[in-house]
């Protein structure tokens, strides 16, 4: 496909698009048809454990970088499809490409997180070909950092003395986050059967009560508490568990039910006044779509190596701002590349919340993963990048380090 300024514009229009793609489609125009891409290649690492890495080369020597959430191994299957798509194109197209990897017409049915992957290194490229940071390209800034939450702490929260060690240790930490979740198993006996636990009792309520009254007494009032659950409870133990910390105030409780909508999650946020998260397994504007209409949640928590992407977390941010709904982002096991496009994410979405990270003090392994600048975190916020793209320079040598067992080099 030969692109002009006239085809880009006219295709462009053709889609549903947000305000936010006025900035970049003006930028691009005078780049359109230059660059074509020339590979799409995966790698595995041996500390995501939910995903693989994705990197898209071109004609002209630019290497954009995403993350997939999936392994290398399914990646590398569905790219089989896609690549049809996507070789000898623009890498600056894409909302078209968008639209022909998610569109259900064709032959194959999109696998969503192997999508996202590509997605997010298409804006890693287009940011280096224009030698912008995503952040910018979307419309940004709608703030100068990124807000953070972090994981808590203690093994056995029913133990008091357990918790205020906690608790200190992280009033020490350079990070100051002021937002941690913490596992509703983390209240010894409680929920601990996965995929589905048992109907909770009258004990584990109370068991769940006084350990999170143990963390609100070891924290005090400045850092808020969230729940975290993995979709294995039924509608009454989530209700219940719901209810037995309302009085700590939670920042929410995240993934109470399990992952798809149904009736129970109404049920739910009709009967507790805890706020309620999810969306971390949820694909596209579609997978939310439910939740949204239907108020059943208070906050949406995309991934964007799992819903479809930059441009599927936007239109997903565009859909929530409608309900004015608050977006976090899930970003747990992730690379740095995962993270970085996460921080550009909240540096445009206007309904913008809180980015899950496992990085800083304790866990030190995954910054090492940056070759120039390592991502600083200070205040529980991250400043955005400045750099284009991705604002990220891979370290090689760390790649090849961490390659899982069996990994060829960008096999």
């Amino acid at each position: 496909m030969n692109w002009n300024r006239r085809d880009f514009l006219k295709a462009s229009l053709l889609l549903p698009a947000g305000v936010y793609l006025a900035k970049f489609q003006a930028l691009a125009a005078p780049h359109v048809g230059i660059v074509k891409i020339t590979a799409i290649k995966t790698l595995e690492l041996d500390n995501v454990g939910d995903g693989c890495l994705i990197r898209i080369e071109t004609d002209a020597g630019y290497v954009g970088y995403g993350e997939a959430g999936v392994t290398s191994k399914t990646a590398r299957a569905r790219i089989e499809d896609i690549q049809k798509l996507l070789l000898g194109q623009d890498p600056l197209a894409i909302a078209w490409h968008f639209h022909m990897m998610t569109d259900q017409q064709h032959p194959f049915m999109g696998n969503i997180p192997t999508i996202s992957g590509i997605d997010i290194a298409l804006w890693d490229l287009a940011g280096k070909i224009l030698d912008e940071p995503i952040y910018r390209l979307l419309g940004g800034p709608m703030r100068p950092a990124a807000p953070l939450y972090a994981h808590g702490g203690p093994r056995n929260i029913l133990d008091l003395g357990e918790c205020r060690a906690w608790a200190q240790k992280v009033r020490e930490a350079p990070e100051g986050f002021t937002a941690f979740k913490f596992e509703i198993t983390s209240a010894e006996g409680v929920a601990r059967q996965m995929p589905f636990a048992e109907t909770l009792d009258g004990s584990d309520f109370r068991k769940l009560a006084t350990g999170f009254q143990n963390l609100r007494t070891a924290v005090g009032d400045d850092i808020d508490i969230a729940m975290h659950c993995h979709g294995q409870l039924d509608t009454r133990s989530a209700i219940g568990a719901c209810k037995a910390i309302e009085p700590i105030d939670p920042l929410w409780v995240e993934d109470p039910l399990s992952v798809n909508y149904s009736e129970g999650w109404l049920e739910l946020k009709r009967s507790t006044r805890a706020p309620i998260l999810t969306g971390e397994k949820l694909e596209l504007v579609r997978g939310f779509r439910p939740f949204l209409d239907n108020g059943a949640v208070d906050i949406v928590h995309p991934d964007v190596a799992y819903a479809g992407g930059i441009t599927a977390c936007m239109k997903i941010a565009d859909y929530a701002a409608l309900t004015r709904t608050p977006v976090a982002l899930h970003s747990g096991p992730a690379s740095l590349i995962r993270f970085y496009a996460s921080v550009h994410l909240a540096g445009a979405i206007q309904n913008f919340f809180k980015i899950e990270t496992i990085l800083g003090e304790g866990h030190a392994a995954k910054e090492k993963m940056a070759a120039g600048k390592e991502p600083v975190i200070r205040k529980s916020v991250m400043q955005l990048p400045e750099g284009p793209g991705l604002g990220l320079e891979i370290d090689e040598d760390w790649l090849r380090q961490h390659m899982a067992k069996g990994e060829t080099w960008w096999g």
